[in-house]
């Protein structure tokens, strides 16, 4: 444009904010989703390395609920939730077996 000339502003529209503003909210709770499981996840982890069956046992099943609840709510796709379970069940398996030696 020629110099000193205004530039045109479009308008947003309302469904466009409105929009606008649903991706955030759900961006939030999907983050939230998503830290939850990261962590009951890590938490499981660190118990299993730590050789701790009483706590990994206690830790499994809230740790199996987050990661389906995850999948319902589409923060996680069902094959990576399923792989993320298969391999913690199969550590928490092996660390059960290696405790009733």
């Amino acid at each position: 444009m020629a110099q000193g000339q205004a530039t045109k502003i479009k308008k947003k529209k309302k469904s466009v904010l409105k929009r606008a503003a649903q991706a955030r909210q759900r961006a939030e709770v999907n983050r939230a989703n998503r830290t939850r499981v990261r962590t009951l996840m890590r938490r499981l982890r660190t118990a299993i390395t730590a050789a701790d069956a009483t706590a990994a046992g206690n830790l499994l099943h809230p740790t199996m609920s987050a990661i389906d609840q995850a999948i319902t709510k589409g923060v996680l796709h069902e094959n990576t939730g399923n792989r993320y379970k298969s391999r913690l069940t199969l550590a928490f398996h092996g660390l059960a077996a290696k405790a009733a030696k």
